[in-house]
Formats: C-alpha cells, structure tokens, sequence
C-alpha cells in the first residue's frame, strides 16, 4: 500500500515544516508515503468562499484516480484513537487498497464534489486547527501508527 498526503497550499512556517520533514522522513521507513501540494488558488480576494472551494476541488479532483480510497481530513469526520487509527491502516494495508489518499483542504473546507468523491473522513479533534497545522498533526500520528503496529516504544499507555 502506498499513502499519499494531498495539501492545498503549501506549508508556510518554519517550524511546521520542520516538524513534517522529521516525521516524513521517520515515515520512509515503514511505507511509501508522497506529500503532495496543490498550490493555493490565485486572486482569492476577488472570490466567495464558495468559488474558491469550487477551484480547490477542481485542482485536488484532478490528483485522484478512480482507484484510489480518499479519506477527507475533516472536523466532522470519525475520531480515533492512535491504537485504533493503527488498526485502519493495517485494515487497510491487508485488504485490497493500494493507493491510501488523505486530503486535508484549504482554510474554508471542501467542496460538495470533493465529499462526494470521499470514501470517508476523518477528524484529528474536536478542536479546530489551522489546515497548515493539522499537516503536522496528521504526519506524527501516522508515524505513530506505524510505529504502534511495529512494537516500537514510540506510543505509550
């Protein structure tokens, strides 16, 4: 199985980015992993919330193939804890899904057509996180996924 992360926008803080490139590269030990960055859409200023999910969904539509599972990163999608997020994946990675896709979108959410495409969505809290911060969240709690399906003392409880 291979997961791919799809961002729209890229990460603008140092210290973000940081801390992705740390757990992307823990990451490369246990699966194939891709961050994948839609660029922002241009001339926001000029366009409704609605019009620029509509161009957002556009551009993240045209990254995903048919065969792919999509799960949205989404504040109303299902929570888990890190030992049952492990078990997706490993669900996951022993039934049929070749190609994991999680998106996490820009600061308005998605677009209709977007959850349409969904196999799922998930959330990382009730609390709400700026989109460039739930990339960080989201690439520490797949290594620590991985990390709890390997045995390795990096989850404790």
């Amino acid at each position: 199985m291979k997961i791919t992360l799809l961002v729209v926008g890229k990460t603008e803080d140092k210290y973000l980015i940081e801390g992705i490139d740390k757990y992307l590269k823990r990451l490369k030990h246990y699966i194939g992993f891709n961050l994948l960055v839609i660029p922002d859409v241009k001339n926001t200023k000029n366009l409704t919330e609605a019009q620029q999910k509509t161009k957002e969904a556009e551009l993240i539509l045209k990254q995903v193939s048919n065969l792919d599972t999509v799960i949205l990163m989404d504040e109303k999608g299902k929570k888990y804890t890190s030992i049952l997020f492990s078990n997706y994946l490993n669900k996951q990675m022993i039934g049929s899904v070749q190609h994991l896709v999680f998106i996490i979108g820009g600061p308005y959410g998605f677009d209709e057509t977007v959850y349409q495409r969904a196999n799922g969505s998930m959330s990382l809290s009730d609390m709400t996180f700026s989109h460039q911060m739930v990339r960080l969240f989201f690439v520490e709690q797949l290594y620590r996924a991985f990390s709890i399906l390997k045995g390795e003392p990096y989850h404790h409880e």
